[in-house]
C-alpha cells in the first residue's frame, strides 16, 4: 500500500548548538492519504504496509523535543494543528487530515497549536524504539553518537521500498 507521493517537501535543519537536527532532510508528505478519508485505521494501514509498525495514536507535545535512537514518522488523523520542526529557529508547518511527516533522528519537533481533537499516529522503523530529549544540558554529546547509530529504514512509511525516502536520505547523506 502507497500513499500520495505528490505533495512531497524536503526540508533540512542543521545543528543549532542546543539541538542536533540532522544531516538527513526531514519529508512532509502533504496529503498522503486523501482529506475526507483519512481516520487512525487507514493512517496505520498505510503505515504497517510499508513495514512502519504504528507504535502510539496521541498528540505532538507542547515543548520541544526529539529522539536520539530512533527516526519517527507523524501521520495526522484528526483535527489540524501547527507544528514547529527543527527547534526555536526552525519553520512552523500547519498539518491537517492525511498529512505525514518523517522526522529524521535529532530533529526537533513541537506542537504550537491545535485543535481540541487534534489525533496522530506515531510509529517508528522496525526494531527502533524511541528516547525522549528536550535539548538539555548534558543530553549530548551522547545524544550525536546515538544519533550517527540510527540505521537508515529500509522502507518509507508512504511510498514503501522505492518511495522518496530512499533518494532522500540515502544519496548525499552522512
Amino acid at each position: 500500500m502507497s500513499g500520495r507521493i505528490d505533495g512531497l517537501r524536503v526540508e533540512r535543519f542543521f545543528d543549532d548548538g542546543t539541538y542536533p537536527n540532522s544531516a538527513l532532510p526531514l519529508l512532509f508528505y502533504e496529503e498522503a492519504l486523501p482529506r475526507g478519508e483519512t481516520d487512525a485505521e487507514a493512517m496505520e494501514a498505510l503505515f504497517t504496509a510499508n513495514g512502519w509498525p504504528p507504535a502510539w495514536r496521541a498528540s505532538v507535545f507542547t515543548y520541544h523535543h526529539y529522539h536520539s535512537t530512533a527516526h519517527e514518522t507523524l501521520g495526522v488523523v484528526r483535527g489540524t494543528a501547527r507544528l514547529l520542526l527543527g527547534g526555536p529557529e526552525g519553520r512552523e508547518f500547519d498539518v491537517e487530515p492525511g498529512d505525514v511527516i518523517v522526522i529524521p533522528s535529532g530533529v526537533a519537533h513541537r506542537r504550537l497549536d491545535s485543535s481540541g481533537d487534534f489525533l496522530v499516529v506515531g510509529c517508528y522503523p522496525l526494531g527502533q524504539s524511541w528516547d525522549l530529549l528536550r535539548g538539555e544540558a548534558g543530553d549530548r554529546p551522547a545524544a550525536d553518537r546515538n544519533i550517527e547509530r540510527v540505521p537508515l529504514p529500509r522502507t518509507d512509511p508512504v511510498g514503501g521500498a522505492d518511495g522518496p525516502l530512499a533518494k532522500h536520505w540515502r544519496v548525499g547523506t552522512r
